[in-house]
């Protein structure tokens, strides 16, 4: 318990640090051009590579950076680009979603498993079950009628979201990008000490 507890302190400490504000603003921008290039079919399926950008941060800085990251680009990306009915509940399951990419990431190697294990649960618990709830608060359906669809589609996603990412993962850290951003991290500490 202490682990988990001392992963969202860490990750609260984060926030001091110009250098994670200045890239959480441009893996935003990223995400924010990301999610122009999605795929909407119908009211209740769409799909996005925006959520790359919020997994580098949540793996980056942590589940509270990564949680107020998700929740900061969902809210800024309606604003840009307003499709449907704004729903604060949809922008507190995109939060949950960043703390638990954060929870498995956060200082930690980063393995084909491990992405599986963090794409299932975040797409269980926040894509398949809660958005699919708030979406038929949302538009007046069934939750059952919707579920299924919902569900192949995430089912149908999870293996090719978790090959996307980890490709991305890999070529940032072969670019030496993900080293770099490690090491600005490692001198903002010491600095502050």
């Amino acid at each position: 318990m202490k682990k988990f507890v001392t992963l969202f302190t860490d990750s609260s400490k984060e926030f001091k640090s110009v250098r994670t504000i200045t890239i959480t603003a441009m893996l935003a921008a990223i995400a924010v051009i990301l999610s122009r290039f999605s795929i909407n079919y119908g009211e209740y399926i769409r799909i996005s590579f925006s959520g790359i950008a919020n997994e580098i941060t949540a793996y980056l800085f942590g589940p509270v950076v990564g949680g107020v990251f998700a929740g900061v680009v969902d809210i800024i990306n309606y604003v840009l680009n307003p499709i449907g009915t704004f729903c604060p509940p949809l922008t507190l399951v995109k939060i949950l979603g960043g703390v638990i990419y954060g929870c498995f990431f956060y200082k930690k190697k980063i393995t084909i498993g491990r992405i599986l294990s963090a794409k299932f649960v975040a797409m269980l618990i926040c894509n398949v079950f809660l958005n699919t709830l708030c979406l038929s608060l949302l538009y007046g359906n069934a939750f059952m009628a919707i579920l299924p669809v919902r569900a192949l589609k995430n089912l149908i996603m999870w293996p090719i979201d978790t090959v996307i990412f980890f490709i991305v993962l890999k070529a940032l850290e072969g670019a030496g990008i993900l080293r770099m951003v490690e090491n600005m991290k490692i001198k903002a500490v010491k600095t502050e000490q």
